[in-house]
């Protein structure tokens, strides 16, 4: 598969069919979220891979009202995305910039990796932060100090075929020299 194709066609997934992710497909997938750039290189991201149905059931606990839920119990896999704190975004241990900690972004960049190889493969994922409490998803997975849960992708091979969402058009993105310049 192409790039521009992997990244035109993914779709959020929230309905999995229970067939089951193989590991090889698995290391494929994360394989593709370790090659991510990030700060530096410090590579912060940790992925704690779920097939418990009673983890992934205290998991979707977690997420509230977030659309994702069913997807969090029902799929054969969820990716949890952990952060190393105080590495991204820091040179010499102290913050390098006035962001702060970058692992967010990091760990964003790796879970993007990790959602196009997935559906480079037929497989769906959806990217699940809303209503999302880090610290009880931290004690269910006993996440240490000094890391913090960030993200959860189900993932598995869709039971739906989603339709595109609509994209704004270049013109209303695209600035040239200065914000507001087109």
């Amino acid at each position: 598969m192409e790039v521009l194709e992997a990244i035109k066609g993914r779709r959020s997934i929230r309905k999995y069919k229970p067939t089951p992710v193989d590991d090889k497909t698995l290391e494929l997938v994360l394989d593709a979220a370790r090659w991510a750039p990030s700060w530096a290189n410090t590579q912060c991201w940790r992925f704690v891979v779920v097939r418990d149905n009673n983890i992934k059931a205290q998991l979707a606990d977690m997420v509230g009202e977030n659309p994702a839920v069913n997807a969090i119990r029902n799929a054969p896999v969820v990716v949890v995305a952990c952060a190393e704190l105080g590495k991204s975004g820091y040179y010499n241990g102290a913050v390098a910039s006035d962001e702060g900690d970058w692992h967010m972004f990091d760990v964003a960049l790796a879970m993007q990796n990790l959602a196009l190889m997935a559906h480079s493969l037929g497989l769906g994922t959806v990217h699940v932060g809303l209503h999302f409490d880090t610290k009880k998803v931290a004690s269910i997975l006993d996440i240490p100090p000094g890391f913090c849960a960030v993200e959860m992708m189900p993932l598995g091979y869709p039971d739906q075929e989603p339709k595109p969402r609509p994209r704004k058009e270049l013109s209303e993105l695209v600035f040239y020299d200065k914000f507001g310049r087109r």
